[in-house]
């Protein structure tokens, strides 16, 4: 009977030191670590960037060269390639009927010359003969005048009309506006053009010593160029040999559709190396926006929804919606509502929730 007593205690005391120290371990369970997060300080600062951007050189100057007047090709003095100054005669026409035309017109010129000369005489006379007292009566007098006053209007007319068929006939010599070179020939003697029809031009003519540079900069970088700031391209044709241009247009608008904004930069072609029509990667150094703030590039986190920093503050965590602009393999700028000296969770996720109330 004794030792059951025992027993039965020493079970007791075991169960019941079991329990206890199954509590312990669920306290300690419950007893978690707090998450520690890498944190970095937000500063005011622009992140200076290299960029790479596609563009293409075209001609500072060109044209498509159709015809004014119709008639038939007579001459074509020039080819693909061939280099001209400017006023040069590139090819000549041939309309006999405008020719004629310009004949008749100077005929009628003349004649209304002549008829307007007489009525001046005649006038002068009668107007002479009218300072003796009843030899001319006012209405004769009144009338020649008339007559005098309507053959110049007639003459002034004629001769109008003859210098528009002399400038019409111009047009059958045409010449080349500026210096450059021809690119594209589509007509040969004997053929017949016409003034009405502008869809394929006679001659192209492109200035190739001076070219554009074109370029279309994204909005986020564009505020920070400004006018004569160098630019340094590569071209395909001459791989690894580095070009410098300076920017000498903005356009001041914005392309909705690739938020854009299109630049143009002078490029002096004297060697003719460098052909409108090339493709070329331009290179740009960006400052960087002063107004910005630069934060690690993993602080900032990409969703389908939105992109954020997650602040850290007094141990709450809050989401904070930014826009983003310049960036490195190690920095961004962000725009938002940060201010300087923030603390930012540097390798933020969007598995991390909001703990700020």
């Amino acid at each position: 009977m004794k030792y059951y007593i025992i027993f039965i205690f020493s079970v007791f005391a075991f169960a019941s030191c079991s329990e206890n120290k199954a509590a312990d371990n669920n306290s300690t369970e419950n007893k978690a670590p707090a998450v520690q997060y890498q944190l970095a300080t937000v500063k005011k600062a622009g992140v200076a960037t290299i960029v790479k951007l596609p563009a293409q050189l075209v001609a500072y100057q060109e044209v498509s060269i159709f015809p004014k007047v119709n008639g038939y090709v007579k001459n074509v003095l020039v080819d693909i390639g061939s280099k001209v100054s400017k006023g040069q005669l590139l090819m000549t026409l041939d309309a006999p009927e405008l020719e004629e035309a310009s004949l008749q017109a100077k005929e009628k010129y003349e004649r209304a010359k002549a008829d307007y000369s007489i009525d001046q005489e005649h006038y002068q006379r009668l107007l002479e003969a009218s300072k003796t007292a009843g030899a001319i009566s006012p209405l004769d007098l009144s009338t020649i005048k008339a007559k005098m006053d309507a053959d110049n209007a007639l003459c002034n007319a004629e001769k109008a009309n003859w210098q528009m068929q002399q400038t019409m006939m111009g047009y059958l010599q045409v010449t080349a506006p500026f210096a450059g070179v021809i690119t594209i020939r589509n007509v040969h003697p004997g053929a017949l053009v016409s003034a009405e029809e502008k869809s394929i031009p006679m001659l192209e003519l492109k200035q190739v010593d001076h070219l554009r540079l074109q370029v279309d900069v994204p909005e986020g970088i564009a505020g920070s160029l400004k006018d004569k700031d160098s630019i340094a391209f590569y071209t395909s044709a001459f791989p690894g040999k580095k070009m410098t241009g300076y920017i000498s247009r903005k356009s001041d608008n914005v392309n909705e559709q690739y938020r854009s904004e299109r630049m143009e930069a002078d490029v002096f072609n004297k060697d003719g190396s460098l052909a409108p029509g090339m493709y070329a990667d331009v290179v740009i150094q960006s400052k960087g926006n002063n107004n910005a703030m630069s934060v690690p590039k993993s602080a900032v986190v990409t969703s389908t929804e939105r992109k954020y920093v997650l602040v850290m503050n007094n141990g709450e965590i809050t989401k904070t919606d930014v826009s983003t602009g310049n960036e490195t393999v190690d920095n961004i700028e962000v725009y938002g509502s940060l201010q300087p000296g923030d603390s930012v969770i540097t390798n933020a996720n969007d598995e991390i929730a909001e703990t700020a109330k």
